[in-house]
């Protein structure tokens, strides 16, 4: 599994994340200014392993 991080046609940065079978599995959503709020958004995403699923 791997993240993705780039820039869109319109300049913000985004990331996709990648199954170890190269299928998207998730991505950004948003397109963010700064680089580093894209990464700070990746680390959530890491961090987040104990969320709750809720249906």
């Amino acid at each position: 599994m791997h993240f993705h991080l780039y820039t869109d046609i319109a300049g913000y940065w985004r990331w996709t994340l990648y199954a170890a079978n190269s299928k998207k599995i998730a991505n950004s959503g948003e397109g963010y200014f700064n680089r580093t709020d894209c990464i700070s958004a990746i680390t959530l995403v890491k961090g987040s392993g104990s969320a709750p699923i809720k249906e």
